[in-house]
Formats: structure tokens, sequence, C-alpha cells
């Protein structure tokens, strides 16, 4: 019975990560610390700024700012553990640490607050005399309230199902506790939890990505319909920053998920997740920064106020 119960609820697994990280373990460790740094440094500024600047209290910026509060939180959730283990060696994780890992990674969904952020840039683009009136702020709360409860909900929902799954193998090839390298790892019945795989594909994925397809396709339209290039160009410029971000996730989404299958296929499935969680919320400020005069405005508002007079006091 004591041999049950440990497979059942094993003391920790084991991430294989990269098959050759070993070979070049410090290099990888310090592009990996360089990448979570700029992620978390460049996301807390983002967060920063609108709080502190009030020109950028607008549900936009609102958006934006829980936006950055999720990729900190999909990159500290795998960066730390992913450097640890390739500058030390040491692959073990524990089974609480790797349930938490999996609850973090699937409640900082960014798909479905990409798609209110695409609304959002339809309201003011498409009916801009009526944007105030939709986008309050209590409707602004209320949908980033029920995505970040969908998310959080969610992924209790996969934590709770695989905590309760025995294992009969405990090494994931992975770069971090995935849900479906997890359920390869178990003897059990797994079918409650590939039900929840397949309902969430369409329910996080598809759907929110067809919300986004369908208030660009009515951006365009609108844009197309602008007399002057200027016009066009100024509009276009307001989403120009979400946009990229969108690509940038959908891109690496699709050639995650509907490559071909080949010899290799594990280890680009691990690049292009380190890509996901990594890569791109290292990015995301960069875009929204250097894409945008408000926010270059206000980190130069806060530098002035903040900074140099405390220095000059």
């Amino acid at each position: 019975m004591e041999h049950v119960r440990n497979i059942s609820v094993p003391r920790e697994f084991h991430l294989l990560v990269f098959s050759n990280s070993e070979e070049h373990c410090y290099i990888i460790s310090i592009g990996l610390l360089l990448m979570y740094l700029l992620a978390v440094l460049g996301n807390l500024l983002i967060i920063v700024l609108v709080c502190l600047v009030p020109q950028l209290h607008t549900p936009m910026y609102f958006f934006l700012c829980n936006l950055a509060a999720q990729d900190i939180v999909s990159a500290s959730a795998l960066l730390p553990k992913l450097m640890a283990i390739i500058f030390t060696g040491v692959k073990s994780i524990s089974f609480y640490s790797c349930m938490a890992q999996l609850f973090l990674y699937v409640s900082s969904s960014d798909f479905p607050l990409l798609a209110i952020m695409a609304y959002d840039r339809y309201v003011a683009i498409c009916i801009p005399l009526r944007y105030h009136l939709i986008m309050n702020p209590r409707f602004c709360i209320l949908l980033m309230a029920m995505s970040w409860i969908f998310c959080v909900t969610n992924g209790l929902c996969y934590t709770s199902l695989a905590s309760r799954l025995s294992y009969c193998r405990l090494n994931i090839n992975h770069i971090f506790c995935e849900i479906v390298s997890l359920v390869k790892l178990s003897c059990s019945d797994t079918s409650l939890i590939n039900t929840l795989i397949i309902v969430d594909v369409p329910l996080i994925g598809m759907f929110p990505f067809g919300l986004i397809l369908t208030s660009y396709a009515y951006i365009i339209y609108t844009i197309l319909k602008m007399r002057t290039s200027a016009a066009k160009l100024k509009t276009f410029s307001s989403c120009s920053s979400h946009l990229t971000v969108v690509l940038l996730y959908s891109g690496t989404c699709i050639s995650l998920y509907m490559k071909p299958v080949s010899e290799n296929s594990q280890e680009v499935d691990k690049l292009l997740s380190l890509i996901y969680l990594g890569f791109i919320p290292m990015l995301n400020p960069l875009v929204y920064s250097l894409r945008n005069r408000q926010v270059l405005s206000a980190a130069k508002i806060v530098f002035t106020k903040y900074f140099l007079n405390s220095v000059e006091n």
C-alpha cells in the first residue's frame, strides 16, 4: 500500500529540459537570466508608469497594466527554475512546486486579455463617439475581473486534476511542468483531464483568437474607408502595438500546436515554449514603449519627477 501511495503522490519529478544544455550551461544560464530580468523589470516599469501617470489612466493602459502583470507571472513560473536546472545540473522539481508551476502557467494565459484589448481598440476606432460610454471604468474592471477569474479557475481545475493522477514515470521531457507532458507520465485514468484539454482549446484559444480577428476585420474596414492617408496612419498606429503583440503570441502558439511531428519535435516544442513564456514577455514592454509616444512621454515624466528631484534634494 505504501508503494502505491508513493506512486500516486511522488515526492519529485525530473525536468529533462534541453538535450544539449549541459554543453553550454553558463551561456544559456546568462541568456535566461538577462531574459528574465528584462521581462520582469520591463513589465514592472509599464505597471509603475500606468499607476503613476494620470495621462495613462485610460482603458487601453489599464488592460496593458494587467497584461504586464500576467507576463511577470508567466515568466516567473518558468525561468527561475529553468535557470537553476541548467546552471546546477540538478533536474529535480518537487511535486508541489510542479503543481504550482502548472497553476501559474495556466492562470497567466494571455489570449482572453488580448481579446479584451482588441475589443477596446474596435470600440475606439469603429465607434469612437460612444467609446467613453461603453468602456467606462466599471465595465473595464468587470471585463478584467472575468478574465482573471476564468483563468485562475481554469488553473485550479488543471492543478486539482493533475494532483490526483497516479504517476508511474517521473521524467518530464519538457522545460516546465506542462500538462500534456504530465498526462503522458500517468498510469491512471486521464479521460477527465483530456476532456478538459479538448474543451479548453476552443474556449481559451480559438474563441478569443476569433474575437481578435473579428475586431481587426472591422478595424481594417473602418481604416480603409478613411479619406486621407494621414488619418489612416494615425488610426492604425493606435492599435499597431497591440497587433504586434497578438501576432507574436498567435504565431508562436500556431507554430507550437500546428507544426508537423518530426524527430526533433519535442526539442522544437521546448524552444517555442521558451519563446512564448520568456522571450515574448521580454519583448512586450519594448513593443509598447518604443512604438508608443504616450508611454515614452510618461517615462520622461516619472524620471524627471521622481528620480531627478530626489537626486537634487
